[in-house]
């Protein structure tokens, strides 16, 4: 299918992230409704995760066909939408064809009057495939920060709108999902003197610390009609940073904010933890094993999903002669052992944050990454020198990174003979974002590891946190080609204006 016929066949049934047009819902409601949205995720050669959320006591069921009109349906009951999950609920699919698009409709059955059913609400996502194959995804992230929220006036998350209009396969959020502690106020007064006027809920009003709060800011963000196709419409996968907490937040941290009535940051995340897995479609079990996760997508991709936040040890400035922990003993073992593994032509480490941008608590010297300053590995950076030289020296070939986190788009290629530590394989570092957030201009970088910066998307005199719609905002795509398994990377904008792009030729 020509994406072109895949663009059409997909709105004919999900409606655009375009379009002003809400959710297209099908059937009598019968006072039970689908609310928030739907969403597809973690998506395999057989089936993917559907979530979504009702109003009341329900089961879910979802109904499946490789025909978007629905001729033809294999029906699937799913969980249990309950109070305790505030009636979020996610179905299971399996036993479906690889690498096909597949069509679905969400609905919920009463639990208290059974046979009392809402009104459907379709979508469609692609399971993974087996062959070598045409591969599109995107990625980017960083959501509703720096109290940019939902102003229709100035197209709302148009970025999603940007990301779907690719018709990507995937698309990976690589963080800051949320912004927790970021409070969303009815207005906010730019630079120039205008006002940005949010979609206002008082649910978002205030940081973030119940569950149900954490669960809000979801909920807040599928206010947007962009973001709500985009998820319709496409398999999404989630990582999560610090801002679904609390800005540079690690493990053990007592917090000293007055905003808050808890000082102890772990109490914070496992309330974040237990929202995001109700809020996204994502597996059940909230354990390591789904945080940090390989994607098989066929014999031309592995991707790895890293976790940087939840095994780290204290941010200081970074400059320990012993090693210090940031993805931990297990994760690193973890990630070492399952690219020495893959059989995949291309190996793409989906990280929450950069390894050579400078990122610290603001106006000192307390790194919240690894980078630290000009000269021999140090602290964290000891913890990814152990793996550069494992991959060294194991000969894995075709190994890159993909990020967020710092609020504008770069591409970095790490050269070790540039580098002060210099026992590596060269590797390319693609950084993207923000998708609907305050933009920045670019941070310095510490030549460790020998990063050139080869593309900025930002100037150097931007207004710090310039909103949404100055239009530097950012999301990555990486094209595979199915035959000559040439990889290609682009930057674009909010507006789908592609600003950069390289194309990398597989080794080995």
């Amino acid at each position: 299918m020509k994406r072109r016929d895949f663009i059409l066949s997909g709105l004919a049934i999900a409606g655009s992230a375009c379009s002003p047009l809400p959710n297209q819902f099908i059937g009598n409601t019968k006072n039970i409704n689908v609310i928030t949205g739907i969403s597809s995720g973690e998506a395999s050669v057989d089936g993917a995760i559907i979530w979504s959320r009702c109003d009341r006591p329900a089961i879910m069921h979802v109904e499946v066909s490789s025909d978007p009109l629905f001729h033809h349906t294999t029906q699937f009951t799913g969980g249990y939408a309950l109070a305790p999950t505030d009636y979020n609920a996610k179905t299971i699919l399996s036993g479906l064809l690889p690498g096909q698009t597949w069509y679905y409709r969400v609905f919920f059955e009463d639990l208290v009057t059974r046979g009392i059913f809402s009104a459907k609400v379709a979508g469609k996502f692609k399971t993974t495939p087996t062959l070598k194959d045409n591969i599109r995804f995107c990625w980017s992230g960083d959501t509703a920060g720096q109290g940019y929220g939902i102003d229709p006036s100035r197209d709302g998350m148009l970025t999603y709108c940007a990301i779907l209009e690719q018709q990507p396969d995937f698309f990976i959020h690589c963080g800051d999902l949320i912004y927790a502690d970021g409070p969303i106020s009815a207005t906010k007064t730019l630079a120039d003197g205008t006002v940005w006027r949010n979609i206002q809920h008082n649910s978002v009003s205030k940081v973030a610390e119940s569950i149900q709060e954490f669960r809000e800011r979801y909920y807040y963000n599928f206010l947007d009609q962009h973001l709500a196709a985009l998820h319709r419409n496409v398999v999404t996968y989630q990582q999560w940073d610090d801002h679904e907490v609390k800005n540079n937040w690690y493990p053990g941290q007592i917090i000293d904010d007055s905003r808050y009535k808890y000082t102890e940051v772990t109490w914070l995340a496992e309330h974040s933890k237990k929202a995001m897995q109700d809020c996204n479609p994502i597996s059940f079990g909230f354990t390591q094993k789904q945080l940090y996760r390989q994607i098989e997508y066929g014999p031309l991709l592995d991707i790895f999903m890293l976790d940087m936040r939840s095994f780290r040890g204290p941010n200081t400035d970074n400059l320990e002669t012993k090693k210090t922990h940031f993805l931990g003993n297990a994760q690193l073992l973890w990630l070492k052992n399952a690219l020495q593994q893959s059989k995949a032509t291309w190996k793409i480490i989906a990280a929450d944050m950069p390894i050579g941008v400078k990122v610290t608590d603001w106006g000192t010297n307390i790194a919240d990454n690894m980078a630290n300053i000009d000269g021999p590995p140090l602290g964290r950076e000891l913890e990814f020198v152990d793996l550069l030289s494992f991959i060294k020296d194991n000969d894995i070939d075709n190994v890159h990174f993909i990020t967020a986190d710092v609020h504008y788009c770069a591409s970095h290629f790490y050269d070790p003979n540039k580098a002060q530590y210099t026992h590596f394989k060269p590797f390319w570092e693609f950084v993207s974002g923000p998708l609907h957030a305050g933009t920045f201009s670019s941070n310095s970088m510490d030549n460790t590891f020998g990063p050139q910066v080869v593309f900025c998307g930002v100037p150097d005199d931007l207004e710090p946190s310039s909103p949404p719609s100055d239009n530097y905002q950012f999301f990555g795509q990486i094209d595979i080609d199915g035959v000559t398994e040439e990889l290609q990377v682009s930057h674009y904008n909010r507006q789908g204006i592609k600003l950069w792009s390289t194309k990398l030729q597989p080794l080995g």
